[in-house]
């Protein structure tokens, strides 16, 4: 996994023009997180977690264009029923920026594009009712403000394209699954 995500990191930074701009930076943040369930007999309620790693901010002098890829740990806490569980990933999101400057002190971009998720906990979680996917595909929608080419706050959507657990308990349906969706709010400083 660590050899995929350095080449891949390397193919992208090899295949911008030679006028891109490369920062590189710290992202961390909070993120709430809801499951929604394939069938509704069992309450979900949102839930806080955290995730934090190394950003690669790459801007194309064309209109505004850019990319942002970041490698993250993230945890995140779900809540079904009476039961939570913490929920580790390594996160690799990839997001196309465009991005409006007003002034060297300021500017806002929208963001979007998708994200490849590893789990690094046990796959039984919830009693061992569920199995973890290994591993999710989900895609991003954001936006945010950066502030003097060094600081940016932004809000994020993620949305699970997948499942993120089936049921394993031969008691319950077996499309009884469910998709873990998270709304993040984050701080980047770049270099």
């Amino acid at each position: 996994m660590k050899k995929v995500i350095l080449t891949l990191m390397a193919v992208v930074a090899f295949a911008l023009p030679s006028s891109a701009q490369i920062n590189w930076g710290l992202k961390a943040g909070l993120n709430v997180s809801k499951a929604s369930l394939s069938k509704d007999v069992i309450s979900t309620d949102n839930r806080a977690g955290f995730f934090f790693g190394p950003q690669m901010d790459v801007t194309i002098p064309l209109a505004g264009l850019g990319a942002d890829i970041a490698l993250l740990y993230d945890s995140k806490s779900v809540k079904i029923g009476d039961e939570s569980e913490t929920l580790n990933y390594v996160d690799l999101p990839i997001n196309l920026k465009y991005t409006i400057g007003f002034s060297s002190l300021a500017s806002v971009y929208l963001a979007t594009g998708p994200q490849f998720s590893w789990s690094l906990g046990d796959s039984d979680i919830f009693s061992n009712s569920y199995s973890l996917k290994s591993s999710q595909f989900s895609w991003n929608i954001g936006a945010g403000v950066t502030v003097l080419s060094t600081l940016r706050v932004g809000y994020t959507y993620n949305i699970a394209c997948g499942n993120t657990a089936e049921v394993k308990a031969s008691t319950i349906a077996s499309d009884f699954n469910f998709k873990n969706n998270t709304h993040q709010i984050h701080l980047t400083y770049l270099f």
